[in-house]
């Protein structure tokens, strides 16, 4: 659940320890899935609360705004489900800094909705777990 490490690392680790793949897979899985709400509710929320705030107000108004803005032209250009698969494969492409954190605080800040930013997300998670598990485990049994 730990940001920047997520999943990625460790269904890695899990091979390391030769661990059970399945059952490692859907722990690392569900790991990364849990704080996604949190992540998705509270990000928002905030930026909201410290909009009207003396020394964060302008920085957190810009967010917001710039944020919408961002949100309002990517599905213009790309359409609804054109921007949730640019967010599942944000999060699914296993490379530092787009996992679950950082692909549900982007959906937050632009505008996405819960439930979709959740389906995007979840299948990115599964399809960054599903490479990186892949990877972990042809790399630790053909040593």
């Amino acid at each position: 659940m730990v940001p920047l490490i997520e999943l990625r690392g460790a269904v890695i680790y899990s091979q390391y320890l030769e661990m059970p793949v399945l059952q490692s897979y859907l722990v690392c899985a569900l790991g990364n899935i849990l704080p996604m709400p949190f992540v998705y509710l509270f990000a928002h929320k905030i930026l909201v609360w410290g909009a009207d705030k003396k020394y964060i107000g302008k920085i957190f108004t810009f967010l917001l705004e710039k944020g919408h803005r961002a949100g309002a032209k990517l599905t213009e250009k790309a359409g609804r489900r054109g921007s949730l698969l640019a967010l599942l494969l944000f999060v699914g492409i296993p490379i530092p800094g787009t996992g679950a954190w950082t692909g549900t605080l982007g959906a937050s800040i632009l505008d996405m909705g819960k439930k979709s930013t959740f389906v995007a997300v979840t299948l990115g998670v599964l399809l960054a777990g599903a490479i990186m598990m892949t990877a972990g485990y042809l790399g630790f049994n053909l040593l």
